[in-house]
């Protein structure tokens, strides 16, 4: 049994809500093995996929789709056949999908925005977030040369983690380590946050869910629920909202370090005395 099989939960959990983005469908550095696990723990009423699901900027220059990739793609099929409301918010990666927003394909969803109202009555704006990205939006050649020095850093973290877990080490990001000690990575992300809900306030609404800058967060901007949802590609994170509203951060390394103690409890506690 692989770790990642060790940190979902052995029974399919019920909750309310999942929300992911930036799984980078499509690239060399997608984390769709985890995903995919990740996914069959759980039995949801409605999924949200918060942009970057699809790499179109990544595809346009060569084709890398493996069968794990497409996995992640029949998971949530299953998933819509089950029940679940997929509702496919659209990022700047899939953007090419923004020009068939609005489409309805049974319980799947196509659309640029969406506000989801939580079990306790929140009204949360869901948008991928690269609209209130200075750099994404002015700046679009600066943003493909920053997605180059990215993708360099993702490929160390791919070589790293790939010794890590030949010594039994759990998973670890390289590069959202080195956004937590660059001074401009930090201060880009706080103005983002802050650009963000502060368009939530106009709105009148409680709070955001978004992705785009690969930092899972959650915590309060003024008055505001800022829930960033991470990615598929470093961190492997995901929000859920349970049955009374109240919304996690899953962190797949927490995940797999508590499946590694209980283990290690279990294995403890069958010794003989």
């Amino acid at each position: 049994m692989t770790s990642a099989e060790r940190a979902r939960p052995s029974r399919k959990q019920r909750v309310r809500t999942l929300w992911i983005s930036d799984v980078h469908l499509g690239t060399r550095d997608c984390q769709a093995e985890h995903l995919s696990q990740f996914l069959k723990g759980y039995h949801a009423d409605r999924v949200y996929l918060v942009g970057d699901i699809i790499d179109g900027w990544k595809l346009r220059s060569g084709m890398y789709w493996p069968q794990a990739h497409t996995n992640v793609i029949r998971r949530l099929l299953t998933m819509s056949k089950r029940g679940t409301e997929v509702i496919y918010v659209t990022g700047n990666h899939d953007e090419f999908l923004r020009r068939y927003s609005k489409l309805i394909l049974g319980n799947i969803q196509l659309v640029d925005e969406a506000v989801h109202v939580t079990a306790d009555g929140r009204h949360l704006l869901v948008i991928h977030g690269d609209q209130f990205d200075v750099i994404t939006r002015y700046h679009r050649w600066l943003a493909f040369l920053g997605d180059s020095a990215y993708e360099f850093t993702l490929t160390l973290n791919r070589w790293l983690n790939h010794w890590r877990a030949h010594y039994g080490y759990g998973y670890w990001s390289l590069s959202a380590y080195l956004k937590h000690k660059v001074k401009t990575a930090v201060s880009f992300i706080s103005d983002f946050e802050e650009a963000i809900a502060h368009e939530c306030t106009k709105r009148g609404l409680h709070g955001v869910v978004c992705g785009h800058i690969h930092h899972a967060e959650m915590r309060k901007v003024g008055e505001v629920d800022y829930l960033n949802c991470g990615d598929w590609v470093e961190s492997c994170t995901a929000l859920i909202e349970h049955w009374d509203g109240s919304i996690e951060l899953f962190r797949l390394a927490d995940a797999q370090a508590r499946a590694a103690q209980l283990l290690a409890q279990a294995l403890e506690e069958a010794q003989p005395s």
